[in-house]
C-alpha cells in the first residue's frame, strides 16, 4: 500500500486500550495496582508496549479504558504519555468507568466499549482497534489495519498459534484457505487444533480492528441482547461471524520482533510468566528487543541521578553483572547477580541479589540474600532477610509458585 494511502487510513482510525483488567493471577502484585500499571523491564509498565506500539505505528487518537483500582495507571499515562499535540488532533485519553449506560460497571469486553461510545462517535474514525492493555509484544497496527481496507473486512482478529496447552485460556479460532474465520470458541476446555499440526492451536491475541460503522451497529446490538454476556470474545465475533466479513491477521506478518522465526508476544498472567519475562531481558542477547531505536518502545523515564555501584574492597563491593540496573539505583558493597532494579532501588553491605526482580524504591539491607524473587515496589528487606535460601519458611511467609519464585510484598512483611 502506497505510503500517503496508509497514512490517511492511520489518521482515521481511533484505538482503544482495554486496561480495566485486575490480572488475578497475579496474586499479590495486583492487590493494588491494574494488571497494565504492573512495573516491567526496569523503566516501563505493562501497557507500554500498546501505547508505544500504538505511536510507533502511526495510531495517535488513543482512549484508555480503565476500571480496576486505577489511580497507579492513571498516573502513569498522564505522567508518562502527556507528550501528544492535541491541537494536531493527538491525544491519549484516560477514560474511568463512568456507568455511562445503566448502573453497573464493565461487564465484558464489548460492555466496555458500549459503554464509551460516545468517545468513538466524538472522534469519527473510519476504523476503531481495539486493544488488550496487558501483554508483551511489538506490532505494527498499521499493517493490520492495511490488510483489514484490502480484504474489505468488517472485523480482523490477530492471531498467533501457540500450544494446544497454552490455548484454553484464550479465544480458538479455525479459518478457511482465505484467512476468513469460520469458528471462534473463547477460552474451550478442549482447543481444537490447527488441521495438520495436532500439538497446536490458533488463538486470538485479543487485539481487534473494526470498521467503525460496523462496530457501532454491533455494540447497539450486543447491548440490546439479553442472553449475551457482552464480551468480543464469547458473544460479538461468534454472532457475526455467518453475517459479516471477518477475517484473522496472522501476527507473524505485523510483528516488529522476530525471534529467528517466531513472533514475540508473551501473556504475562502469571507470577512464573511475569518472572521469566523479565529474567530474560537479563541474557546476553535477549528475545526481546528493547534497544531498538527504529521502533522506540517508551515509558515513564524518572528524572534522577544515575545508578551507582559503590566500594570495591575484599568481601566488599558493589557490582551488578548480566542485571538491568535503573535510574536511581545506589549498590553499595553488595552484589547483584541476573536480575533487574527498577528505579530508586537501595542494595546494602553483603547483599546478594540473584535471579529476581526487585520493583521501585526496595530497600535492600545489609546481608540479605535473595534468590528466584519478585520484591514489590517500597518493600524494607531488614538485615539478615532471606528469600529464595529456605524454601518452607517461605511458604510459610509469603507467596511461592509452583517453580519456586517468592514473592515479597510489603504487605505481607508487615505480618512477619
Amino acid at each position: 500500500m502506497h505510503t500517503d494511502s496508509l497514512r490517511s487510513i492511520t489518521q482515521n482510525t481511533y484505538a482503544l486500550v482495554l486496561a480495566g483488567g485486575r490480572g488475578s493471577r497475579l496474586r499479590q502484585l495486583t492487590d493494588h495496582r491494574a494488571k497494565p500499571a504492573v512495573p516491567f523491564a526496569g523503566t516501563m509498565r505493562i501497557i507500554d508496549f500498546a501505547l508505544g506500539n500504538c505511536l510507533n505505528s502511526g495510531l495517535r487518537r488513543i482512549g484508555v479504558l480503565t476500571q480496576y483500582k486505577a489511580q497507579s495507571l492513571i498516573r502513569h499515562v498522564e505522567r508518562s504519555w502527556g507528550f501528544l499535540e492535541s491541537s494536531l488532533r493527538e491525544f491519549v485519553d484516560i477514560v474511568p468507568a463512568q456507568q455511562q449506560h445503566g448502573e453497573g460497571w464493565y461487564s465484558g469486553t464489548a460492555n466496555a466499549v458500549y459503554q464509551n461510545l460516545d468517545l468513538i462517535r466524538e472522534t469519527l474514525p473510519d476504523y476503531v482497534v481495539v486493544l488488550a492493555g496487558d501483554h508483551i509484544y511489538k506490532m505494527d497496527y498499521s499493517r493490520m489495519l492495511a490488510e483489514h481496507v484490502a480484504r474489505g473486512a468488517d472485523l480482523s482478529v490477530a492471531c498467533l498459534d501457540v500450544p494446544v496447552a497454552d490455548a484454553c485460556d484464550f479465544g480458538v479460532m479455525a479459518v478457511d484457505l482465505e484467512g476468513r474465520i469460520v469458528a471462534f470458541d473463547e477460552k474451550p476446555a478442549s482447543p481444537k487444533p490447527i488441521p495438520g499440526k495436532p500439538d497446536r492451536a490458533l488463538i486470538s491475541m485479543g487485539i481487534y480492528t473494526f470498521s467503525a460503522a460496523f462496530l457501532l451497529a454491533e455494540l447497539e446490538r450486543d447491548a440490546a441482547d439479553p442472553k449475551s454476556s457482552h464480551d468480543f470474545g464469547r458473544d460479538l465475533i461468534p454472532g457475526v461471524l455467518d453475517r459479516a466479513r471477518v477475517y484473522a491477521h496472522r501476527f507473524e506478518d505485523s510483528c516488529v520482533n522476530m525471534v529467528g522465526d517466531r513472533p514475540y508476544w508473551r501473556d504475562v498472567g502469571t507470577l512464573d510468566a511475569y518472572w521469566e519475562a523479565n529474567l530474560d531481558l537479563t541474557h546476553v542477547v535477549p528475545e526481546l528487543n528493547l534497544y531498538d531505536e527504529s521502533w522506540p518502545m517508551l515509558g515513564k523515564r524518572r528524572t534522577g541521578p544515575p545508578a551507582k555501584f559503590v566500594f570495591d574492597e575484599a568481601g566488599r563491593c558493589g557490582m551488578a553483572t548480566d542485571s538491568l540496573v535503573s535510574t536511581g539505583c545506589i549498590v553499595s558493597g553488595g552484589k547483584v547477580r541476573r536480575s533487574i532494579l527498577f528505579d530508586g532501588v537501595r542494595v546494602s553491605d553483603g547483599a546478594l541479589i540473584e535471579d529476581s526482580v526487585v520493583l521501585p524504591r526496595a530497600i535492600i539491607g545489609q546481608n540479605v540474600v535473595i534468590r528466584r524473587a519478585i520484591i514489590d515496589k517500597r518493600c524494607v528487606l531488614p538485615d539478615g532477610f532471606t528469600a529464595g535460601v529456605d524454601l518452607e519458611q517461605d511458604c510459610a511467609r509469603f507467596h511461592v509458585t509452583e517453580r519456586g519464585i517468592c514473592l515479597v510484598t510489603a504487605d505481607a512483611l508487615a505480618r512477619c
